[in-house]
């Protein structure tokens, strides 16, 4: 079913950039992959056209089939090919390669070119109609003569329920809501993530080719029941092309050609180098499924042998396919894009990650960075107006990964004067004026410093300024609060602040604060 084309309608409109890289990576090998099968498949399509040429009598209709499936393949492939050409072109004038996956996170494109304001566009109807047309010419064409492949076929062209009579096939969410397939997967999401679902639609054509295929070949070389490496190779069929840290691995172990296969005999395969046991596999038609723990970000490979006895003689088909396991999220982030903000004076808190990379192999630099634990550092910055942040990470395919973020760099805000530990304003009788200390603050500001007041200065009506060391009033400030009349206003001004964490820096001049005497 196209649901094993990922977990994207997990994630909320506002994902993280990680997320969003996570999906770049999954579209660049699942893009790779359509081209490395249609490759293989032209090779396919070549050589059944040469044999039917040389022997009529045997492949002529195998390359009659074969000509009907590819043209109906092509004409598919390359419509989703043009939605997804349609839906980059603005994106593409900045970055023509489509590397920069972090600035793919709105729809809007696609939204488009699939949805009116009516609902679902001439387009996105036609997308669905070609699927179900192509559905229909592979069910008729081939899976009417290899009947086993007719389940596989409607699971991966599968998009929604048609039971209510409806023009579009339709999917209940968890609200018991019946919304039409393509609404549900497509509309609103984030372009990188809607990029990797027409690919693995993509990856589903050039599959269904690969299949009728080498059941072609297999059909035609022999129909004598045997198994043997000459006229079979090993496929891994997923239910989703990348799967999350700690989720079970579904994925089966198949032969190409699954018509008439038996099971095999025996199983002999490991996972990274680790030898599978029975109970981590069931031995299936033409093949195994697994039966196990996804394990770490990063690739997989399985390498062994499916073994078959064929007349008394052992068979060895050998297995050598991977699988790639992605960090999952376990919440969204939403960020103001304009935030991106350190603070001079204080040890700025930061999270660094990169999905599918564990964080002893990450690397971060920047002036005034440091590493804690983890994925966890410390920002410090030294001058300037902005600091460049670079993450550095090896996948374990090999690949490099390095992302730069820029922060800018702004002072702390100016503290505010405090006296009763109120700011502002304060009334208060001349004996607790007398008693009480000043203090400083700094309101709505996300760290909490503590600082200590140095000195400060004092106006009382019918006296000089009065300068005073430390928190409390000195002596000269205490005859003057004497003299001092009820109704009467005082001004607390100049308050020295220091940081006791970082005592070198020099905040800016305080807020006042008022005294009314009581």
């Amino acid at each position: 079913a196209l649901m094993y084309l990922v977990f994207i309608t997990m994630l909320a409109l506002n994902v993280s950039k990680e997320v969003l890289v996570g999906f770049g990576q999954i579209f660049e090998k699942v893009t790779k992959n359509n081209q490395s099968m249609t490759n293989s498949n032209n090779d396919y399509y070549g050589t059944i056209a040469q044999l039917s040429e040389e022997q009529p009598e045997i492949w002529s209709a195998a390359d009659k089939t074969a000509k009907e499936i590819r043209v109906a393949s092509d004409e598919f492939y390359n419509f989703v090919e043009q939605i997804k050409t349609d839906a980059t072109a603005k994106a593409r004038k900045d970055d023509p390669d489509l590397k920069d996956y972090q600035k793919l996170d709105k729809g809007d494109d696609l939204n488009s070119i699939l949805f009116s304001p009516d609902g679902i566009s001439d387009r996105g109807k036609e997308l669905i109609d070609r699927m179900n047309n192509y559905k229909s010419i592979v069910i008729r064409v081939f899976a009417s003569k290899y009947p086993q492949y007719t389940g596989l076929v409607e699971d991966r062209f599968e998009n929604g329920d048609y039971s209510d009579g409806g023009e579009f096939g339709t999917v209940t969410d968890k609200e018991g809501v019946k919304i039409p397939w393509l609404k549900y997967h497509f509309e609103g999401f984030p372009l990188i993530s809607s990029l990797a679902k027409l690919t693995f639609i993509q990856n589903s054509i050039r599959s269904t080719e690969n299949d009728v295929l080498n059941a072609l070949f297999g059909r035609v070389q022999t129909d004598t029941g045997t198994t043997n490496s000459d006229n079979y190779i090993t496929l891994l069929q997923t239910s989703k092309g990348a799967y999350y840290q700690g989720e079970k691995f579904d994925g089966k172990v198949i032969l190409g050609r699954k018509a008439g296969a038996a099971q095999p005999n025996e199983v002999d395969l490991s996972i990274d180098g680790i030898k599978l046991t029975a109970d981590q596999y069931e031995k299936i038609q033409g093949g195994i499924t697994l039966n196990v723990g996804a394990g770490k970000p990063g690739d997989h490979q399985i390498t062994g042998s499916l073994i078959y006895i064929n007349d008394g003689k052992e068979d060895k088909i050998p297995v050598d396919q991977s699988f790639a396991v992605i960090a999952k999220p376990n919440s969204a982030v939403i960020s103001a894009d304009k935030m991106n903000v350190v603070y001079r004076g204080v040890d700025n808190p930061m999270t660094i990650s990169i999905p599918g990379i564990s964080d002893d192999k990450i690397r971060a630099t920047a002036p005034g960075l440091r590493k804690l634990k983890g994925s966890k550092f410390s920002m410090t910055p030294g001058k300037g107006r902005e600091v460049v942040i670079t993450a550095t990470g090896k996948l374990p395919d090999g690949q490099t990964i390095s992302t730069k973020t820029k922060f800018r760099i702004k002072n702390l805000p100016k503290p505010s004067a405090t006296f009763f530990d109120q700011p502002g304003s304060v009334r208060l009788n001349k004996n607790t004026i007398l008693r009480s200390e000043v203090g400083a603050m700094m309101e709505d500001f996300d760290f909490d410093l503590k600082l200590n007041v140095k000195s400060f200065k004092i106006r009382i009506p019918g006296n000089p300024t009065i300068k005073c060391d430390g928190t409390s009033m000195c002596n000269k400030a205490q005859k003057a609060l004497q003299r001092a009349r009820t109704g009467q206003t005082i001004t607390i001004t100049d308050v020295e602040v220091q940081n006791p964490a970082n005592p070198k820096y020099k905040f800016k001049r305080s807020a006042p604060v008022v005294i009314e005497i009581l």
